[in-house]
Parts: C-alpha cells; sequence; structure tokens
C-alpha cells in the first residue's frame, strides 16, 4: 500500500523531446546503414573486381540489415509500449485507491516545477477536479494514452532510414569505374557521415566538430578494416 508519494515508483519524465528523439532515431538509422554497408561493399571491393560479386554482396547486406533494424526497432518499441501502458494502468488504479496520496503527490510536484505550496496545491486540486487522470499521466509520466509510439511505424522508419543511407555506399561503389571505386566510395562515405554527424549533433545540441569525428572515425575504421581483410583474401574476378 502507498502511503505518501515519497514511496511512488515510477519516474518522472517529459514528452517535450518525443520528436527530436524519433529524429535523432533515423539519423541514427542512415548512419548504420552507411557505415555497415560501406564496410561490407569495400571489403568485398577489396577482395574481388567483380561488380556482380559487389552488387550481390551489397543487395544482400542492405536487405539483411533493413529487416535486422526493423524487427530490433519493432522488438524495442513493442516493449517501451507495453510498459507505458502498465504505467497508465497503475496511476489508474492508484487514483481509484489512494486519490488523497496521489493528490499530494501531484502537488509536490508542482512545488518541484517552482510554485509555492499553496498554489501548487490550488493547481493540483482544480486540475483533479476537472480531470484527475489527465493530470498525473501528463504532470508525473508524459505519455499520451491517445499517441503512444506504434511499433509498426517504428520498424518502418528505421528500415527506410538504414536503406536510405545504404544506398550512399552502395551507388559510389558501382557507379565509378574498378580502379577508382574505392576511393570515390571512401569520399562518399565521409562525406555522407559528415552530414550525419552534422545533424545529430544539432539535434542533441552537442558539439559538431566532436561528432562528426566520431562517426567518421568509425566509419573509416570499418571501411579499412574490411577492405584490408578483403585485399588478404582476395579472389580473381571477371
Amino acid at each position: 500500500m502507498k502511503t505518501n508519494f515519497e514511496t511512488h515508483p515510477e519516474s518522472h519524465k517529459s514528452n517535450h523531446t518525443s520528436k527530436l528523439n524519433w529524429l535523432r532515431a533515423s539519423v541514427l538509422g542512415a548512419n548504420d546503414g552507411i557505415v555497415s554497408i560501406a564496410g561490407l561493399v569495400v571489403g568485398v571491393s577489396g577482395a574481388t573486381d567483380s561488380t556482380q560479386i559487389i552488387l550481390a554482396a551489397g543487395v544482400a547486406g542492405i536487405i539483411a540489415g533493413a529487416i535486422s533494424m526493423a524487427a530490433g526497432e519493432y522488438v524495442s518499441v513493442s516493449s517501451s509500449r507495453d510498459t507505458e501502458k502498465a504505467l497508465l494502468k497503475k496511476e489508474k488504479y492508484e487514483l481509484e485507491h489512494y486519490p488523497k496520496q496521489e493528490l499530494e503527490e501531484l502537488a509536490h510536484l508542482y512545488e518541484h516545477k517552482g510554485l509555492s505550496r499553496k498554489t501548487a496545491v490550488l493547481v493540483a486540486k482544480e486540475l483533479s477536479e476537472k480531470d484527475a487522470y489527465a493530470a498525473h499521466i501528463d504532470a508525473e509520466l508524459g505519455i499520451d494514452p491517445n499517441n503512444l509510439t506504434n511499433p509498426w511505424h517504428a520498424a518502418l522508419a528505421s528500415s527506410i532510414s538504414f536503406l536510405a543511407g545504404a544506398l550512399i555506399p552502395m551507388l559510389a561503389i558501382l557507379i565509378p569505374p574498378a580502379l577508382v571505386r574505392v576511393p570515390f566510395a571512401f569520399g562518399a562515405v565521409i562525406l555522407a557521415l559528415v552530414i550525419t554527424g552534422t545533424v545529430s549533433a544539432k539535434i542533441g545540441q552537442a558539439s559538431i566538430v566532436r561528432a562528426v569525428i566520431r562517426v567518421v572515425a568509425g566509419g573509416l575504421l570499418a571501411m579499412i578494416v574490411t577492405y584490408s581483410v578483403g585485399r588478404i583474401f582476395g579472389v580473381s574476378g571477371s
């Protein structure tokens, strides 16, 4: 039995960054597509000059990566959605069985936002009289019960962003002549990573230079390692 607001187990969070989180996830999905497929096709290019083999490996990697991203996002968002539903159900139960404690908790939350004790209690009472459930899930949970994240939408968005990113190294390795395809791919991937790093930093209000260095360094390392492995196990192409 909950006796006061201090024993409340729920985490209090704001939902005002949900759209930014979606955008950030899309950028990261594109970044994953760029790096993983770049590493794959550059590695294969190190082993063979065969355009058919490079194309087959790239297409297989893109399909596998897109499905993996979609499946992972679906599972992750489904789990998060189930947690949100459980918290909403728990809040409704507590409001029905412990209304006084819930009112005190709501007032305490508004005090922490800067209101005086008297004003916080007044606001909590007025909001509770109008719609206690809506007031609590907004102040405590930051969840909109009518706008829960759809796992299918998340899976589709993740898959599309991965595909969009993956097309850059794929086209960069296939369009140029064999003699310059690897350096051309390196250049295209670095440019793409600079863009995704910059966008990601702006979304998170972080240092652009640091973000760009991190993603570019990671992409370069992946391509250098896979290309070196490809050269070691090189085969003749046709």
